[in-house]
């Protein structure tokens, strides 16, 4: 399965909200970090109060053959706290490390989906802490655990209603008496899932056909918002996200690249940039290779490209008869 048709968006809300301006690690908002999407181990999150979330649930349709296949990728961000010294801050600061984002992924190809029929399919995800890359020198890699369950109901119409269950079950040294900054290393940061499908096709969860309605709104989401995913009007891709899409969400041609504020903040966020002082343009070149890239492509916008983020007008799509 391919999913390069959907790459870009995923992409976009993995680092959504990842780091924000002012792009420097010294900023409260950046040193405590929230992200949409995030799944902490079991053990932690239920001794929460109010419980913090450890699974993410995603049911959508599909009309599909027998022989029909699911291929499963599951996407996040695991965060690994940086210690420097990396500039002036950490010499005098040791408080001001911050935690640089490394991306994790597990694929599932070719899960038949008449097994899941019988009975539900369970996967056990062992991610190797000693994969991370060696430049992230001097912290202890840490193992990751989950678990997939899949399952799968024939329903009246020809169509199956499929449910996928991810859970991070990462075990903690200190258990359920965890603090949050030993939990979030062993958390699954803006995670999310794309769907692929062969041997049949999804059925949109927003726009359903008349037929399907009754089955969509039985459907019983947790964590995430299936949308159908990649080019119009293919159905084969169905992209899970934390954060409320359309289907076939796309990302603007005219977005240079990521701010993790979202594309429509592209012009604003260019600007406040350009208007940082130099001594906080150094912070950012200092900190987070994503800031510094920000730096670089910001700092080397030309007058054509910085029009072209001023704003565009599309055409809307149509509406379907009858829909007020």
């Amino acid at each position: 399965m391919n999913f390069d048709a959907v790459e870009k968006i995923a992409a976009a809300i993995l680092y959504e909200g990842y780091i924000l301006y002012p792009y420097r690690k010294t900023a409260i908002k950046n040193r405590q970090r929230w992200n949409f999407g995030t799944l902490y181990p079991r053990v932690y999150a239920e001794r929460q109060r109010p419980q913090e979330p450890f699974r993410l649930v995603a049911e959508c349709l599909a009309v599909a053959d027998i022989d029909a296949a699911l291929h499963v990728k599951i996407s996040f961000l695991q965060l690994v706290r940086q210690q420097g010294p990396t500039g002036p801050h950490e010499l005098t600061d040791p408080s001001l490390a911050w935690e640089e984002a490394v991306e994790r992924t597990s694929e599932h190809p070719n899960l038949k989906i008449r097994d899941s029929l019988r009975a539900p399919s369970e996967i056990a995800i062992h991610l190797d802490g000693a994969a991370l890359p060696e430049e992230r020198s001097g912290i202890a890699p840490v193992d990751l655990e989950a678990l997939l369950r899949i399952s799968a109901e024939r329903l009246q119409g020809g169509s199956c209603k499929l449910s996928l269950e991810l859970m991070n079950t990462s075990p903690l040294t200190n258990g359920a008496d965890a603090r949050r900054d030993e939990a979030l290393p062993q958390s699954f940061v803006s995670a999310h899932v794309v769907i692929g499908i062969n041997g049949g096709e999804f059925v949109s969860l927003l726009d359903p056909p008349a037929a399907y309605s009754a089955s969509v709104a039985a459907c019983n989401n947790v964590g995430v918002f299936p949308v159908l995913a990649g080019g119009e009007p293919a159905r084969s891709l169905m992209l899970c996200s934390p954060i409320i899409l359309y289907d076939y969400p796309q990302i603007a041609p005219e977005s240079e690249g990521d701010f993790f504020d979202g594309t429509e903040m592209d012009e604003m966020l260019t600007l406040r940039v350009l208007t940082l002082t130099d001594s906080e343009k150094e912070e950012m070149r200092q900190g987070d290779p994503r800031a510094r890239r920000i730096l670089e492509r910001t700092e080397s916008l030309t007058g054509e490209a910085m029009l072209k983020a001023h704003g565009v007008v599309r055409s809307m799509r149509d509406v379907r008869e009858g829909v007020s």
